[in-house]
């Protein structure tokens, strides 16, 4: 017999089966032990029957250290009562490894004892549920890129300079006395890629060193980033609203059950419907002042301020057109009003804020190396971006989604530092 998953079971209900997996919980009377196992797909109540078994092996059977790895053979039953509608009945239950006592206990803990045992926190069936949760955002973006004729490029991460702003940047020693920098961003590089492919993306990890302790930041998180050659600012809101509706719809359909364990209003997600609302920045500001929330135009939007804007609707949504000032050098300014640019944020419902930020690249070469200009960096350093606008230039546009914020509002957690295996942020680096 090979093993079975928990997620199959079923699949094989009536049949004999072998589960391997951990001592999750239990429950004991003097006729029968009831045995949580879990295997990472799920859980099943595994019932040992103590007339089945003789007095040793139902005693020991009882004193087995909760975690500790166990193989157990029985019949796979249909229950409606049972979660998954199956239950073990066992016949033969095997210690494969004894576990020490569990750190983790049923008690409560506090963030930072859990963030120094996240090895062994990863294992608790809410952590396990938001790590389904994120595996299907990054399986429903591949697949939709897949779908579209997208390439998947990768990005490097050591880069030569910066690509959001030189104050966030970690410097790394590299060869012969130089300097590199892990990146910010891989969008510079899907530029380059785009006008070799067309259209294209990048998945992976990126690092910004800003000294925030908020509940939406990490120094390192992944970014999924598409880039468009031909494109404009609607093209970029198009995919953006097109995407961005798959991944609710495919995490609705698949990860019910981790939803439920998270105890999400599923209700909300439900209502997530596209077209997607759509507002300009001066719109939202003049909005905001009517209500009774100041905010004077021209600044940046906080999260207070991107609370209430998302406030007004059930659905993420789309801002755009801010003013050129608090955007990256590449973004190309609106024609029709050149104090904006033609970029846009995406802030998700339930004040989460920003998930998603992109636009319209600035495809003009002499603009462009005016804004590098203007924003003090190096156009030695950057020449080869230049040179996309040298041979061959055409409008194009993208915009990084991130992974753990996206994740962080589909699940209704309260901090990213949940929504990856293992957070980084300004002071944890361990485990």
């Amino acid at each position: 017999m090979t093993r079975t998953r928990v997620r199959d079971l079923a699949e094989a209900a009536g049949a004999e089966v072998i589960l391997k997996g951990w001592l999750y919980n239990r429950r004991s009377s003097k006729k029968f032990h009831f045995l949580l196992l879990r295997d990472g797909s799920g859980i099943v109540q595994c019932v040992v029957n103590r007339d089945e078994f003789d007095e040793q092996q139902f005693t020991e059977i009882g004193k087995i250290p909760y975690e500790s790895a166990i193989e157990i053979c029985g019949i796979a039953n249909a229950d409606d009562r049972a979660p998954g509608g199956v239950e073990i009945h066992a016949n033969s239950v095997e210690c494969l490894c004894a576990a020490e006592e569990y750190p983790i206990s049923k008690q409560e803990h506090g963030p930072d004892f859990l963030l120094s045992h996240r090895h062994l926190w990863l294992r608790s069936r809410k952590q396990v549920a938001l790590m389904h949760i994120r595996d299907e955002v990054l399986r429903t973006i591949r697949d939709e890129m897949h779908g579209r004729g997208f390439t998947c490029i990768d990005a490097p991460i050591f880069t030569p300079n910066a690509c959001e702003g030189t104050s966030t940047l970690f410097e790394v020693d590299y060869f012969e006395d130089n300097k590199a920098y892990l990146t910010q961003s891989g969008q510079l590089y899907m530029e380059a890629a785009a006008m070799a492919l067309g259209d294209v993306y990048c998945l992976g990890p990126t690092f910004r060193a800003e000294k925030s302790k908020t509940r939406r930041h990490l120094t390192e998180f992944w970014m999924f980033e598409p880039e468009m050659a031909f494109a404009d600012l609607d093209d970029v809101m198009s995919l953006i609203e097109s995407l961005l509706g798959r991944i609710v719809e495919r995490v609705l359909e698949h990860c019910r059950e981790e939803l439920e364990v998270l105890e999400r209003d599923i209700e909300k997600l439900e209502k997530v419907q596209s077209p997607f609302p759509r507002i300009t920045y001066t719109e939202a500001v003049e909005r905001m002042n009517a209500e009774g929330h100041s905010f004077e135009w021209g600044g940046d939007l906080g999260a207070p301020d991107e609370s209430v804007i998302s406030s007004w609707y059930d659905s993420p949504v789309l801002v755009h057109r801010y003013p050129q000032e608090v955007k990256a050098f590449y973004m190309k300014r609106d024609p029709k009003d050149p104090r904006l640019t033609l970029g846009v944020d995406v802030l998700a419902p339930d004040g989460y804020g920003e998930i998603i930020g992109g636009g319209q690249r600035e495809d003009d070469l002499d603009s462009l190396v005016g804004r590098i200009q203007e924003h003090g960096l190096s156009e030695e350093d950057l020449r080869w971006y230049l040179d996309l606008r040298r041979y061959g230039s055409v409008p194009h546009g993208g915009f990084g989604l991130g992974v753990e914020r996206t994740v962080c509002w589909l699940s209704g957690v309260e901090h990213v530092r949940e929504c990856i295996p293992f957070p980084r942020m300004l002071y944890r680096i361990y485990p």
